[in-house]
């Protein structure tokens, strides 16, 4: 479903991503660990061009991503995407944040969007909440709605940058359980995050990156019990520590 290739990013003279060979099939659960710095959030944004590249190739479900264009934005509707930051739009209500992308880009029927909508705003457990707007809600009710907006689209894959960094600690668990329960459905998903018992729990796949390269890349019982280099022992002795 993703396939990246000899992936090169730079920002200015500083290298980013390096090397970065990675295959996502279908319906996999692939969380990305690693210390701040290590290329994690930038890998996801180039999945979807969000970051250009500089050399490489990366293909979603077997084509090549273009540059920009038409043909970008298309494949780019296929992939959903929920960030840190919720990103709503603060001036539409809850039910009308999650209606724009099929009504713009898939030429839905408002009504036949409408109830898209809410069906997915009841996955999430905020469908009594439609007619709010987003400062109205709490910060795990907004990620919610992010993920309902992201899955109107009906997306092929998901990816997940640190989306429970900005939330308190008793709202993580609300966007997790929505996560983990769209993992059991079969979504194929990238998730960045610091979540631990979410990467034990709900991947298949784990990516420990430094320094911009994927350094291991085994399954969480593996990676947790038994990692393979330096760089994931100290990280994991300093996370599992608290």
């Amino acid at each position: 479903m993703i396939k990246m290739t000899g992936v090169q990013k730079f920002f200015d003279d500083f290298q980013a991503l390096t090397d970065i060979d990675l295959e996502v099939p279908a319906g996999q659960v692939v969380v990305v660990l690693g210390p701040s710095g290590s290329g994690k959030s930038t890998l996801c944004r180039t999945i979807n061009r969000l970051e250009t590249i500089e050399e490489g190739t990366i293909e979603i479900d077997g084509k090549l991503l273009p540059e920009e264009g038409g043909e970008l934005a298309k494949i780019r509707a296929d992939v959903g995407m929920v960030f840190q930051s919720f990103n709503l739009f603060p001036h539409l209500t809850i039910k009308d944040n999650v209606t724009l992308g099929p009504m713009k880009v898939r030429k839905m029927k408002k009504s036949q969007a409408n109830e898209v909508a809410m069906k997915l705003l009841e996955r999430v457990g905020i469908a009594n909440q439609a007619e709010k707007y987003p400062a109205q809600l709490s910060g795990g009710q907004q990620q919610r709605v992010a993920i309902a907006r992201a899955l109107a689209m009906n997306p092929k894959i998901m990816l997940f940058d640190e989306p429970t960094s900005a939330l308190d600690p008793e709202m993580v668990n609300e966007v997790l359980d929505v996560m983990a329960s769209l993992a059991k459905e079969g979504m194929t998903m990238v998730c960045v995050t610091h979540e631990m018992g979410f990467a034990r729990r709900a991947a298949d796949r784990v990516l420990f990156m430094s320094d911009g390269a994927i350094v291991e890349d085994s399954d969480p019982e593996s990676f947790f019990t038994n990692p393979q280099t330096d760089r994931a022992k100290d990280f994991l002795g300093k996370i599992l520590a608290h």
